[in-house]
């Protein structure tokens, strides 16, 4: 099998991901913080080691400034619906995925907000990223309480330029949440560098922990209105959520085997040479382009950026059959729109969509070799 889908998830996991993931499931019992008992003690244990391996990695303050989720999409729904009230305006970028798009558009639905999608210009390869500030300039009204905007799109690998959007935020007062689905485990992110009040990581894809686990990492003086309510562990006498993280925001059983399994999974990205990734990445893309650009009538998704993610259609055949026959040849890759319709409608893809190629920690030259012989095959027969 030859996986390209590592923007939807890594595969395989790293052994020290699985197991770990066993390991707990083994010989880790009860909650943290809510046993007077060596394993439960364990457990704190556990989740503290992440948290503050976690704010080392990506620039909380403290431990405690990191929360688990069950994904980035949580985490974007708590930054998101946790920051906005009544009459609030927010803004989001023309690459977002649904994970942002449909918790702000459900608030501007029913009557909480307005919101405004300011553009990125990825289909225009002379685009500066002062095109993207002054787009958002000319969007802020006196109401603007929040932007929201993907790092790295997961249809293409373009990058938004958020160390200087969160700048732009910070100067006006409005509050920013990054989501860095697509970029964690890929580029450096970093909450201060950022200037961001809060981002959301995924632990099973770029940093390559198991399927349950995310990361809401917010900076020191950010407090949110929690999602969820229910047990922590911390002020069980009092009817309200506690007033600081995690706790706050982490209502019910944690995730414990996939927390344990994103911990190994943050220990192998911390040995990891993110220039190199990025090198590799950009080298495996570069030949896959070049290979498809040879194919009549294959057209690649904002083709100015290289990285992790190779978006293409043909004019041959619509990406869902061509996706299925490749499946047919042991090739695992994502066509449509990838919950990404702003992304789609910004890149100007056809009606079937397209089919997106995503690099992970495995992926080879000889992989994209195969992956464009075979599709070649299909759309020409030779």
């Amino acid at each position: 099998m030859i996986y390209f889908d590592h923007a939807a998830t890594s595969f395989p996991k790293p052994p020290e991901v699985v197991s770990g993931v066993c390991h707990c499931l083994q010989t880790c019992a009860g909650n943290a913080g809510r046993g007077a008992y060596q394993s439960s003690m364990r457990v704190s244990e556990l989740l503290y080691e992440c948290r503050s391996l976690a704010a080392e990695l990506f620039g909380a303050d403290s431990p405690e400034r990191v929360v688990f989720t069950a994904g980035a999409t949580a985490a974007l729904n708590q930054a998101i619906r946790g920051s906005v009230k009544a009459g609030d305006h927010v803004l989001i970028s023309d690459l977002e995925h649904n994970a942002v798009y449909r918790p702000v558009w459900k608030l501007a639905k029913e009557g909480t907000i307005t919101y405004t999608v300011f553009p990125t210009f990825v289909a225009d390869p002379d685009a500066t990223s002062e095109q993207i500030l002054q787009g958002i300039r000319e969007r802020i009204r006196p109401n603007t309480k929040l932007l929201v905007c993907t790092h790295a799109s997961n249809v293409c690998s373009a990058v938004l330029p958020v160390a200087k959007i969160g700048a732009l935020c910070q100067s006006r007062d409005i509050r920013f949440v990054v989501d860095a689905a697509q970029s964690a485990g890929h580029l450096p992110v970093n909450l201060k560098d950022f200037s961001a009040n809060a981002v959301c990581i995924p632990g099973h894809k770029g940093l390559c922990g198991p399927q349950g686990a995310g990361l809401l990492i917010l900076e020191k003086n950010t407090v949110l209105e929690p999602l969820l309510q229910g047990g922590s562990g911390v002020g069980s006498l009092e009817p309200q959520m506690p007033a600081e993280p995690p706790e706050r925001y982490e209502a019910g059983t944690l995730p414990l085997p996939a927390v344990a399994g994103l911990y190994e999974g943050l220990k192998l990205f911390r040995r990891r040479s993110l220039a190199h990734v990025r090198l590799r990445e950009k080298l495996l893309w570069q030949s896959l382009a070049r290979q498809l650009r040879s194919l009549p009538g294959v057209a690649i998704a904002a083709p100015q950026f290289s990285g992790s993610v190779l978006s293409f259609w043909s004019d041959t055949m619509n990406s869902e059959p061509l996706a299925a026959a490749l499946d047919e040849r042991g090739i695992c890759v994502r066509a449509g729109f990838h919950c990404a319709a702003l992304a789609h409608k910004t890149l100007g893809t056809p009606p079937g969509g397209a089919l997106r190629v995503s690099f992970g920690q495995g992926s080879t030259l000889e992989e994209v070799r195969q992956f464009a012989a075979a599709t070649r095959e299909i759309l020409f027969g030779n």
